[in-house]
């Protein structure tokens, strides 16, 4: 992780469960992890790192040696639901030049997977951030940028013929931020009173249920097949920038966990699976904002007063509440 005063693997998994956290997302198979991770009944979404991708799309070995090593190892006593290949690729921008490898791998990753029949358990896929979205208002209108079709499409037949999900990265905050004012502050903390975007028969009062209906959109309008979204990662700064205040957090991620039980108005009949991120400020990372998304301190200590399990209102489904630990195997 990005940061120098982190508890270990094992203090980690003890801090989910006393505070009745069922989902982890790991960006790396960082193996101390894995290993503390066991019959923990805490199910994982595993990441493969951007500068993996090469190596396993080029050879099906490798992938097959990936698999081995950071999946069959500990299965089942680990719980893994996901492996994410790749996290944020685009075919334009800083990380275009993994875009030719994130397909092939996921394919050679599903293949491992395959062969070893857990792929009604495991379910490989790849986790992408709202730029790739090209028009998101209204939410109905939601469609892919015209320059990553060529690169998400294919992704997307594959997820349908897998019958796994899409992981996407939604943030309210960057838009807000970078939007306030046409993008009012009660709107992306959930507490607007009222709909604020009537979308033909939908209504909106929240701007995280907007863009992720943007995102349902636009697999639909692709016309390649229903898809389900997972939302792999969500949160907000309590310091750092414009809007990163320590209240706006609390109420952003209280109300984000309120939310966990439902679905959204396009999609209302099943819970959305929602994965915070994160779970410490990492006192490491740069530009100062990534440093503040945190829900524990370094000192396991909680940032805010809410909590994550049965103490909440019935209609929490616990399990859909999740954090992320950016663990590097470099730990």
């Amino acid at each position: 992780m990005m940061g120098n005063n982190l508890p270990s693997a094992n203090e980690v998994i003890n801090l989910y469960r006393s505070n009745n956290i069922r989902r982890m997302r790991l960006y790396d198979p960082n193996q101390a992890a894995l290993q503390a991770l066991r019959n923990s009944g805490i199910e994982l979404i595993l990441g493969v790192p951007n500068s993996d991708l090469q190596g396993l799309a080029t050879n099906a070995d490798t992938a097959r040696q990936w698999v081995q090593r950071n999946v069959l190892n500990f299965w089942p006593s680990v719980r893994i639901k996901y492996i994410a290949v790749g996290n944020e690729v685009s075919p334009v921008g800083g990380s275009s030049w993994y875009a030719q490898y994130v397909l092939p791998a996921v394919q050679n990753v599903y293949q491992a997977i395959r062969a070893q029949g857990l792929h009604d358990q495991i379910k490989v896929s790849t986790a992408i951030d709202m730029t790739l979205i090209g028009n998101s208002y209204p939410p109905s209108q939601g469609s892919f940028r015209g320059d990553v079709r060529s690169y998400l499409d294919p992704i997307i037949g594959y997820l349908l013929y897998a019958s796994a999900p899409l992981l996407v990265n939604v943030y309210p905050y960057f838009s807000y931020s970078g939007n306030p004012r046409d993008i009012s502050l009660p709107y992306a903390l959930f507490t607007s009173p009222n709909v604020v975007v009537r979308d033909g028969q939908y209504g909106y009062q929240n701007l995280f249920d907007a863009m992720l209906d943007s995102v349902h959109a636009a697999i639909d309008n692709t016309r390649i097949g229903y898809v389900e979204v997972v939302v792999s990662e969500s949160g907000w700064p309590s310091d750092g920038g414009f809007g990163a205040t320590y209240d706006n957090a609390r109420v952003y991620l209280d109300n984000l966990v309120r939310r966990a039980g439902r679905g959204s108005p396009r999609r209302p009949s099943k819970p959305t699976e929602t994965y915070i991120f994160a779970m410490f400020d990492e006192n490491q990372k740069s530009p100062e904002i990534e440093k503040h998304f945190g829900l524990f301190k370094p000192s396991k200590e909680k940032k805010y007063p809410f909590g994550f399990g049965a103490q909440r209102d019935a209609k929490i489904v616990v399990d859909e509440f999740n954090a992320t630990y950016p663990l590097k195997s470099d730990m």
